[in-house]
């Protein structure tokens, strides 16, 4: 199969031209996708089907070769990256891999290279490369639906219990010189939570490249912010300051998804942090764009887990905790929130400094309505 796979590597090129065209005529979704979404791992998979015709004039023994391992992580890498792109579901993955069947064995017979071995070989090939991406993309969108059910449902246990609290006071206040002060946070507890439990139903019904729904209205995010600071203040004994350099900051933001970021960041930073200094929140005005700044001292984050802590989505694997499960489930979601913002977060911690998580947002990026904020994580090897 030596000249097939020769046909194979010096038309790698035109092949996939051929495929994206077909693609982009048949499958929907794809219309979605940009060119180069659309063409990404497949090149490889045509080299690696090359190198094993090479390898193995034969059927015997190639489902061993390192080369047929790799075919099968890419074809695990382009089910994921798939699980990011709106409107893509199973089976027009499925109908890929079928035009890129039909394209391979058509191109080759064109180019007299086609044979009953090279056909034995490529469809075996690619129905399991098929298996493995359908897979991939499939296990992606849970991993995806079970953090945003898990992160909302980690943090509605926080207003429930505030509620709780307050309740309790209530209960024990003979005077009644708290019952109105305790009743008002009790509302204010209970009315978030419910507002939690609409975004854990939202969370059900995730599908390919959606993320969290997400509420987008004109706000004064240093309004917000302070009601973060008042409530951060009641909750935890730890000394908490707020810093900001501006009266107010208006914009289109989801204020829920950000006062839900900062109050994670707040929850971990007293988590971690030294009990001895304060946690500073700092907001910054900077024309087109706010910078949300919680900082607090102690021990610093390891540069190994800087790296990693916002990979959430990096691995399609099961079984396997996130890379920021010690740093709390609400925290796997900020990177999520900040790009739905046009904005991004970023980390620094050392011994001298402390630890700073850093959100940007930009104010008019987004339009007033309701939209699902963008699925992403980082594609590496799996």
């Amino acid at each position: 199969m030596e000249k097939t796979a020769k046909i194979l590597q010096e038309n790698n090129a035109e092949i996939m031209k051929i495929w994206q065209n077909q693609v982009v005529q048949e499958v929907l979704a794809s219309k979605e996708s940009d060119s180069i979404a659309l063409y990404n791992q497949l090149p490889d998979l045509i080299n690696d089907i090359a190198r094993l015709m090479i390898r193995y004039d034969k059927m015997e023994g190639f489902n061993k070769d390192e080369k047929y391992v790799e075919i099968l992580k890419t074809s695990e890498e382009h089910g994921k990256q798939r699980s990011t792109k709106v409107y893509y579901t199973a089976e027009q993955i499925v109908h890929e891999y079928i035009i890129f069947h039909r394209t391979l064995s058509e191109f080759l017979i064109s180019h007299d290279g086609y044979s009953e071995k090279v056909s034995d070989l490529l469809k075996y090939v690619i129905e399991t490369s098929i298996l493995k991406s359908v897979g991939s993309f499939s296990r992606s969108i849970q991993d995806m639906q079970e953090k945003l059910i898990g992160t909302l449902a980690h943090d509605i246990r926080n207003p429930l219990a505030a509620a709780q609290l307050s309740l309790e006071m209530m209960k024990q206040d003979k005077t009644g010189e708290w019952t109105d002060k305790s009743r008002i946070a009790a509302q204010r507890s209970v009315k978030k939570a419910i507002n939690l439990i609409e975004g854990l139903m939202n969370g059900i019904t995730v599908k390919s490249g959606e993320g969290m729904l997400l509420t987008f209205e004109s706000s004064d995010l240093l309004k917000e912010m302070k009601f973060v600071h008042a409530e951060s203040k009641e909750v935890y004994t730890r000394e908490i300051n707020l810093e900001y350099n501006a009266k107010n900051i208006i914009g289109i933001f989801d204020k829920t998804a950000v006062k839900r970021l900062v109050e994670n960041l707040i929850g971990n930073a007293v988590k971690y942090g030294s009990i001895n200094k304060p946690i500073t929140i700092s907001i910054e005005d900077e024309k087109d764009a706010v910078a949300i700044k919680v900082h607090n001292w102690g021990n610093p984050i390891p540069p190994s887990k800087q790296e990693q802590i916002f990979k959430f989505m990096g691995s399609a694997k099961r079984n396997k905790k996130p890379a920021s499960a010690s740093w709390g489930m609400g925290l796997t979601l900020t990177q999520i929130v900040a790009e739905a913002h046009g904005g991004n977060i970023n980390l620094v911690s050392d011994e001298k400094t402390g630890t700073t998580f850093t959100v940007n947002l930009i104010k008019q990026f987004n339009e007033v309505g309701k939209r699902r904020a963008k699925l992403t994580f980082v594609l590496e090897n799996i």
